[in-house]
């Protein structure tokens, strides 16, 4: 329990930076119950001056450090969680932070290549970017006779201690909200914050970083239109990763882009396709596609960096996303509708008919019109607006991939305003389905199914035998009944009292450090 006050006491300090940034100038106070309107109306008594101008939570998250940072950008991407007017906001987010010395990266190096980076690399220059996990210089390495450009990123001292304390404490904010709320039980916050904890996990191990470039680079093998940099495996570890240096055009250069009279319309349709089939093809796809993190080079073939964080898709999401697409190209609301229902993401007792129409409410407006004229974030607020009235449960990687789908969407728009996402999709989605869905696919499934079906056979023994024996144990419960011991029953009336009485200090802490924030207002 003492940790729960610990997790105050930093909540707090957090707390007021926020209401320094102006954030809960945002809240309406109509939605929040009287005891948290009189917490706002304190709040908006410390603002500073100029707070209420430009994103308010990108600042307060950006001065409480890397994993405030991280969150933010987590958040950007849950847009049912924080809203998608807060998500937009979050998306200006600069994951941006002075960086470290250039002495204590060259130790990182050596200690993790176990040679000094005179002998790992020909030339090692200072940090060209620096975020809150890692910071990427720009180095050279010989091999066969010729030197060769590389990027290696270096992750930062002792970044592992910040993020497990900050990511306890948002732990314990999930837990108490999915305690006394349902709309945080129906948003699943706690997995919510587990799968950014995980998330933050590979991050900060930088081979995952490599495994996720490797395993991509296999998948697009074929592709013409896109690729990732190599891995220089020989010098990447869990705290170094060293890449190919890449030396194309970063998408978001529209000037050296135009000067270079690349064909924009068409890179637009790179953009989008290129992730269609990574997420549908391969059920692995990069989930930042920001302008920043996107390249062309010389062939004409788009590259991706920066694959921190990765979206994994599993057969049956894909199934799902490719049906939903073509439903909505096709204005098949009631196959949407159905499919929404068949993989389980809206309870049963809802009707498919009346899903259709909400659907169609969301598809018809889009129909006919150029992307230009098209509010995707109109779009996604019906989309979380519909999930909410009929109950469905969030899905974190379909909220990913959509999310995702909105910012490829507005990087291609960048290039070609007139552009129509359905079209460009149409092909994409109508390949998958008809290699996987159609008369092949089905029998590749059959033929899977089978050899699942043999091996659940094999298993039957083994099932049967412990069906037997829960049957016997809740045969010998029903005659019985379920006896506690004395001394059982006196541990849980101790435990109950015990969090009983942390609640109410907890309480009574908030309220002394209101009186401390007062007494700071009088002194301002």
């Amino acid at each position: 329990m003492i940790s729960a006050l610990t997790h105050i006491a930093r909540l707090a300090r957090a707390g007021f930076v926020f209401a320094r940034e102006g954030v809960f100038g945002v809240v309406d106070p109509s939605l929040v119950p009287p005891p948290g309107q009189l917490a706002l109306k304190i709040a908006r008594l410390i603002e500073r001056r100029g707070a209420k101008s430009g994103p308010r939570l990108s600042r307060a998250l950006e001065r409480m450090g890397p994993a405030y940072l991280k969150l933010g950008q987590f958040l950007a991407t849950r847009p049912d969680v924080v809203g998608v007017s807060m998500a937009r906001d979050l998306e200006a987010l600069q994951d941006r932070l002075p960086p470290f010395p250039q002495a204590e990266a060259e130790a990182v190096i050596a200690i993790s290549l176990e040679r000094s980076v005179a002998k790992a690399f020909v030339s090692f220059g200072p940090a060209v970017a620096a975020a809150s996990i890692a910071q990427v210089h720009r180095g050279e390495i010989e091999r066969n006779g010729a030197r060769h450009a590389v990027a290696v990123k270096v992750l930062r001292p002792n970044v592992a201690s910040r993020f497990r304390r900050d990511l306890s404490d948002f732990f314990f904010v999930a837990r108490e909200a999915e305690t006394y709320s349902a709309e945080a039980r129906r948003l699943r916050l706690v997995e919510v914050i587990n799968t950014m904890s995980r998330s933050v996990a590979m991050e900060m191990d930088l081979r995952l970083e490599a495994a996720a470039l490797s395993e991509m680079a296999e998948n697009t093998r074929g592709d013409p239109d896109f690729r990732v940099p190599t891995v220089d495996w020989d010098r990447t570890t869990h705290n170094v990763l060293t890449m190919e240096w890449i030396d194309g055009i970063a998408l978001s250069d529209h000037a050296r882009l135009e000067k270079a009279e690349v064909d924009l319309p068409n890179l637009g349709r790179k953009v989008i396709q290129s992730f269609l089939r990574h997420a549908l093809r391969d059920g692995f796809f990069h989930a930042d596609m920001h302008p920043g993190n996107l390249f062309l080079d010389e062939a004409g073939r788009l590259v991706a960096v920066d694959f921190g964080i990765m979206g994994r898709l599993g057969m049956k999401e894909r199934r799902f996303l490719a049906e939903i697409l073509l439903g909505f190209i096709t204005r098949n609301y009631r196959r949407v509708a159905e499919v929404h229902f068949e993989a389980g993401y809206v309870p049963g007792h809802h009707s498919v008919e009346n899903f259709a129409q909400a659907l169609r409410a969301i598809g018809e407006p889009i129909h006919n019109r150029v992307a230009e004229e098209i509010s995707m974030a109109k779009l996604l607020t019906l989309l979380l607006e519909v999930t909410g009235l009929f109950d469905m449960r969030t899905r974190p990687e379909l909220i990913l991939l959509q999310k995702t789908m909105v910012v490829v969407e507005g990087v291609a728009r960048g290039f070609d305003p007139k552009l129509d996402i359905w079209k460009v999709a149409d092909p994409v989605v109508r390949e998958w389905i008809e290699r996987n869905l159609g008369p092949i696919g089905r029998i590749q499934g059959a033929v899977s199914g089978a050899g699942d079906l043999a091996r659940h056979l094999t298993g039957l023994p083994v099932i049967a035998a412990r069906a037997v024996a829960v049957l016997e144990q809740i045969e010998t419960m029903t005659r019985d009944g379920i006896t506690l011991s004395p001394e059982t029953i006196a541990a849980m009336g101790r435990s109950e009292g015990r969090k009983s009485r942390w609640r109410t200090i907890a309480l009574w802490v908030i309220a002394a450090i209101f009186i401390g924030i007062l007494i700071a207002i009088k002194q301002l």
